[in-house]
Formats: structure tokens, C-alpha cells, sequence
């Protein structure tokens, strides 16, 4: 038979939570969310540019692979049959990530002679204010950490501090 115990006079029946125990278990909550969306926006901001560096790396064999056959960088942009000097090219891909469906940054020639190029990545949608990438036929990486249209002292690499 099961044994029952009976509550000693003078004691509370545990009914739930008090209000302070509620008030403080979400402050801790919100304590940690304040903490952790930031760090996971940064992380998904830092996992986009990196997908955006390696497609700067594939236009760049692009442009190689162009120069090979044509004997120069020129005209690796516009259309295959109108071709141009600068702006979309038309033999890579025009934005990046190369897979998946939402696009973050669009890929231009922003400069290119015969013998030189420069290639640039521009953030758009969520990932504006990042700062534009570039990479130049000389290997030299750029990025516009303060987000102000140039490339300053300490912005000559892809790394966080240079």
C-alpha cells in the first residue's frame, strides 16, 4: 500500500514560480540573448565575406585564364559579345556566393589594362556596411574595413588587422 505523508502544520504547498523567480530567470535570458545574437551576426557577416574572398580568387583565374587567350586583361567585361573593360564581367559570375540563393555582394572589374587588373566585391543586402573587397592582378588584397569608399592605412589585407 502506498505511503502518504501529511504536510507538517504551518507549511506551504510549492504552488509554481513567484514573480521574482520569473523576472529573473528572464533577465538572464535576456542577458545572454544580448550577448549571442551580436556574436552570430558577426559570425555570419565574417562567414559571407569569406565566400566573397574565394569568388575574388576564382574571377581572379578567370581573368588569368582570359589573358591566355586573348594576350590580355582587357575586355573580360559587358557582354561575350559586347565586350568592355570595366563593370559586369561576362566571364565569371557577377555576384557571390557563387552557390546558394541569396546573393551579398556584386563582382565588377573595376580596373583593367592590358597587363593589370583590379577586382572588386560590393556588399549589398544584409551585408552592407561590411566594407568593399578587392584583389588586384598583383595579388595584393584589399578591404574596406571603416566602410568609407577607400582603402586607408591597415586595409591592405583580408584579415581583421593587417
Amino acid at each position: 500500500m502506498p505511503s502518504h505523508t501529511t504536510p507538517t502544520p504551518g507549511a506551504k504547498a510549492s504552488a509554481g514560480f513567484t514573480l521574482i523567480e520569473l523576472i529573473i530567470t528572464v533577465a538572464i535570458v535576456a542577458i545572454l540573448a544580448s550577448i549571442a545574437v551580436p556574436a552570430y551576426q558577426d559570425s555570419v557577416k565574417k562567414s559571407r565575406r569569406t565566400a566573397a574572398q574565394a569568388a575574388l580568387s576564382g574571377f581572379a583565374s578567370a581573368m588569368e585564364r582570359h589573358a591566355t587567350e586573348k594576350n590580355s586583361y582587357l575586355g573580360a567585361a559587358g557582354t561575350s559579345g559586347t565586350p568592355a573593360n570595366t563593370g559586369s564581367p561576362w566571364i565569371f559570375s557577377k555576384e557571390a556566393p557563387l552557390e546558394g540563393g541569396t546573393k551579398f555582394y556584386d563582382l565588377t572589374i573595376s580596373a583593367a589594362t592590358q597587363g593589370t587588373y583590379t577586382l572588386r566585391a560590393t556588399p549589398k543586402g544584409g551585408q552592407v556596411g561590411d566594407g568593399m573587397l578587392e584583389l588586384d592582378s598583383t595579388g595584393a588584397r584589399r578591404w574596406d574595413r571603416n566602410n568609407d569608399g577607400s582603402f586607408g592605412a591597415g586595409e591592405n589585407c583580408w584579415a581583421s588587422s593587417c
